[in-house]
């Protein structure tokens, strides 16, 4: 299930993004702080481009979507990027952590389409991580471009995922 970000969220997104599994296969990798994380958290608050979910599976919150740069074109096409992690942590600890990949990112396409109403939905994911690669195409991204990128101390390939729902929006 996905449900708004709260306030009593703030600090469990800040861990779950902070575990080294997390930050190694992250656009940013440095731990973040909790004044950093603070001001993110309230820089989004009445932003219409912006979404932050809580994945909860079995009730108890594991995961985080974002949603962002979400936008309608001149032509009502509306589109946005996205991206997601887990509480690696606790969920590998259940033996939930595959499952619950394969999951949030299902029912985060369904809110893309069903409560966003996108008809475009991209995000970036770096060369190495062959798991969220591969997930991607069997929930129907397509990788449209990649480019090389210096992430702490090494330059890696970063691939631009898209999925576009199909025209008549069934």
């Amino acid at each position: 299930m996905l449900r708004p970000a709260t306030d009593a969220d703030v600090e469990p997104i800040r861990r779950w993004r902070n575990h080294p599994e997390v930050r190694a296969v992250s656009l940013t990798q440095d731990e973040i702080d909790p004044d950093t994380h603070a001001r993110w958290w309230a820089g989004l608050q009445g932003d219409p481009s912006r979404r932050v979910l809580v994945y909860e599976r079995g009730g108890v919150p594991c995961g985080v979507v974002t949603f962002f740069d979400i936008a309608a074109a001149d032509d009502g096409t509306r589109s946005a990027m996205w991206g997601y992690y887990l509480d690696n942590a606790g969920l590998g600890e259940r033996g939930e952590l595959l499952p619950a990949w394969m999951q949030i990112q299902r029912e985060a396409v369904r809110y893309a389409d069903a409560e966003l109403d996108l008809d475009v939905l991209e995000g970036e994911v770096l060369d190495q991580n062959a798991a969220v690669r591969r997930m991607n195409r069997r929930n129907g991204f397509v990788e449209v471009s990649s480019d090389e990128r210096q992430i702490g101390d090494a330059t890696v390939t970063v691939h631009r995922v898209r999925r576009e729902r199909p025209a008549d929006k069934s």
